[in-house]
């Protein structure tokens, strides 16, 4: 385990994510973890501000945590929005809505907001970042060849910046890459060390 993190050894981290981006990240980390995960309603209330998504399906996702924490455990929750035009683009159910999704996004700037639950059972903290993302123009042919390729149907907005869409089709990013990816790493990194 990183030593900077020593305070954490007797500690059981857990990681309520299938991401397997969150997952590399994490270890990216030199932290120890274990992955536990549970299905959630991910139902959004209708009245809820785009900014305050990320942070609501965060606690959303901690809170129906089905397990009782004991003692030694710490508990990981995240989830990541990508905001256009004050709406929420969330993960495609179909080739075409993926196609809707990078159309809209494709030559224009919008935002992603991570947001990040960690709790024990004593307390409970929320964190989050957000980063705003330019796209250069995207043709066509590339959007269809991204989405037959690389099936976004698992991510916010219909891409991961990590990927081949990133690589061609982002000009700029304002704030860290790793919130984009779904994880920002330096929140979570400082949070840990005080706890």
């Amino acid at each position: 385990m990183d030593p900077f993190l020593s305070k954490l050894h007797d500690k059981t981290i857990i990681l309520a994510s299938n991401s397997p981006r969150r997952q590399e990240l994490l270890k990216g980390l030199e932290i120890d973890f274990e992955v536990r995960t549970n299905d959630v309603d991910e139902h959004i209330p209708g009245d809820l501000e785009a900014n305050y998504v990320a942070a609501y399906l965060s606690k959303l996702k901690s809170d129906s945590f089905p397990d009782e924490l004991k003692e030694n455990e710490i508990l990981i929750t995240s989830d990541t929005v990508v905001i256009e035009d004050g709406h929420v683009l969330g993960k495609p159910r179909t080739e075409n809505e993926a196609f809707d999704m990078l159309k809209s996004l494709s030559g224009s700037t919008h935002t992603v907001m991570t947001a990040v639950t960690i709790r024990d059972p004593q307390k409970r903290i929320t964190l989050e970042d957000e980063t705003v993302v330019t796209f250069r123009f995207l043709e066509e042919e590339e959007i269809w060849h991204y989405i037959h390729r690389y099936k976004p149907f698992d991510k916010a907005g219909a891409y991961g910046i990590q990927e081949w869409i990133g690589y061609m089709g982002v000009e700029r990013i304002e704030g860290s890459y790793y919130t984009v990816m779904g994880f920002p790493l330096h929140l979570v990194y400082a949070q840990l060390k005080k706890w």
